[in-house]
């Protein structure tokens, strides 16, 4: 399969033109493979030396991630930089990075799926970011142990930090994947009381007591392997191309 059109369909699925996200994330194709064509597609969730390692050695000539290759502002092509480069390059690997307008895709989004994956339909949206709504809300009345057994479920039995701030029985669930646990006085105007992220700071913990909601803490990582999984799902799925995901957790 030709690359171009592989990145012209994500780039038109992911409107990767038309949304906003932080400068660093420079979404789209990232780095050109030298052959223009793909055969194997692998996912994940970083653009890093260990990641390109791990999916030059599974064949693949598209790499698929969340964070892209620029996520830490500019730096030198130099040591560990000049390595990932030159490999990428030498093995024909192409890399393609979509942040926020994966996040907030409403099927193949980290938010979206994580949804899905609970058995919660989402009803709207909170967490704005100049006029985007990177979170998803879910009415739903359900315990709080019965949403912490599905968001574990989800996250294949992977450990959720609980802070049982708000009610025994939801109303409004808020999920936004990622570092979003620092946006708990956002979620809370949002009349979310029961909020499902990846990873916060200290602080937000006592606040989410202070304001009555709950706060599930999935690990950013961890919550952002559903939209690329998702992502290179669909590309199989519309040119035929297998996929696999290279697991690299940060254990954050």
């Amino acid at each position: 399969m030709i690359l171009k059109a592989v990145i012209d369909h994500l780039n038109s699925t992911l409107r990767i033109a038309e949304l906003p996200d932080y400068s660093n994330a420079v979404n789209g194709l990232q780095l050109d493979n030298r052959s223009g064509n793909v055969t194997r597609v692998v996912a994940a969730v970083d653009a890093t030396l260990p990641v390109v390692k791990k999916a030059i050695a599974a064949g693949a000539d598209l790499l698929i991630v969340h964070h892209g290759m620029f996520w830490s502002g500019l730096q030198p092509w130099t040591g560990a930089n000049f390595e990932r480069m030159s490999l990428a390059l030498e093995n024909n690997l192409a890399i393609y990075s979509a942040h926020l307008p994966l996040d907030v895709h409403p099927m193949l989004g980290n938010n979206a799926c994580i949804a899905r994956a609970m058995q919660l339909t989402p009803s709207g949206g909170f967490l704005d970011y100049k006029g985007l709504s990177v979170g998803v809300t879910c009415d739903a009345a359900l315990s709080l142990d019965d949403v912490l057994a599905r968001f574990t479920t989800a996250l294949d039995g992977g450990r959720v930090h609980v802070c049982a701030g708000g009610p025994g029985t939801t109303r409004r669930i808020g999920i936004s994947s990622g570092g979003s646990g620092s946006e708990i006085a956002a979620a809370a105007k949002a009349g979310v009381d029961t909020f499902i992220t990846g990873e916060g700071p200290h602080w937000s913990y006592t606040l989410a007591e202070e304001l009555g909601i709950n706060v599930l803490y999935g690990g950013h990582y961890a919550t952002e392997t559903f939209g690329v999984k998702a992502l290179a799902g669909h590309v199989q799925e519309q040119f035929g191309l297998p996929w696999s995901f290279v697991d690299h957790p940060t254990g954050l």
